[in-house]
């Protein structure tokens, strides 16, 4: 596991990923020119009460994937 930090709303947080997840992340960030920040912050707006945003990250990455 890998963490990250960013920032949620104003509050600095870190994020547990394991890196395969991480370097996803960061290359489908390049793709759609925008910041790793901005896609987990709407993760992170989207996703349910229950939900754990690491999982929640994880699930939205296999779905951009799969959707590509």
């Amino acid at each position: 596991m890998k963490k990250i930090s960013v920032s949620l709303s104003g509050h600095q947080t870190s994020i547990s990923l394991e890196p395969e997840f991480i370097s996803e992340l960061q290359r489908i960030a390049k793709i759609k020119n925008t910041s790793v920040s901005s896609i987990i912050s709407s993760i992170d707006k989207s996703r349910g009460q229950n939900t754990n945003l690491s999982s929640a990250i994880r699930v939205w990455i296999l779905n951009t994937i799969k959707n590509s």
